[in-house]
């Protein structure tokens, strides 16, 4: 049973929560702007399937347990914080100085930047938590709970799949202009410490 009323509204708000700048947004676009669109497309994928997994898991009732277990919030959230943390040290610390070009050999971090997004976004319990508080409003009177969340969970993902599509569109040609030492080192320290301050901010975060 689809509300159609309701799934449009779930659309709108999905699409906006999309589109709020966060760190899968600065990770997809430094990979497109520095690496190329290959990376940067692995990552969105990488992202979005870390997005699938929280939604089966939220379907199942691990995010309720996230929801209501400290402990396992608590550690979920220091592995999350901890792995932000050490990619954008790593980028702050050793930013790269010279941009791969396309016509190169496919660099080892292609699979990388796969890894970076899914990584990131599973060691989020952010993201289980947003589920299971957001997902449940959207859910028609009638409709199987748990599978009518993972459908709201794939719509998401189908939603900022297409986001960073557009962003990596966007962005890429911008990796003509970025061959400069300067332009990398600087464009990978400022995400570095973009992924320092999520890092951070998700460290100090609690179930709300």
């Amino acid at each position: 049973m689809i509300d159609f009323s309701l799934l449009l509204a779930f659309v709108l708000a999905a699409s906006i929560l999309s589109l709020t700048p966060g760190v899968d947004t600065a990770m997809v676009l430094r990979s497109a702007t520095v690496d190329g669109r290959r990376p940067a497309i692995l990552a969105a994928i990488g992202i979005a399937l870390g997005c699938v997994m929280w939604g089966a898991a939220v379907a199942l009732g691990l995010g309720t347990l996230l929801r209501a277990s400290y402990l396992a919030y608590t550690m979920v959230k220091i592995a999350g914080a901890a792995y932000l943390i050490w990619l954008g040290g790593k980028l702050l610390l050793k930013p790269r100085a010279a941009l791969r070009t396309e016509d190169q050999s496919p660099a080892p971090g292609g699979s990388g930047a796969f890894w970076r997004g899914f990584l990131t976004n599973l060691l989020n319990p952010k993201v289980g938590v947003f589920y299971v508080t957001f997902l449940p409003q959207f859910v028609p009177a009638g409709a199987p709970v748990a599978g009518y969340i993972f459908f709201l969970a794939c719509i998401h993902v189908a939603i900022t799949l297409a986001w960073f599509a557009a962003l990596i569109t966007a962005t890429a040609p911008l990796g003509r202009f970025l061959r400069q030492p300067e332009a990398v080192r600087a464009l990978d320290r400022i995400t570095g410490l973009v992924f320092i301050a999520f890092g951070l901010k998700l460290a100090t975060s609690r179930v709300s």
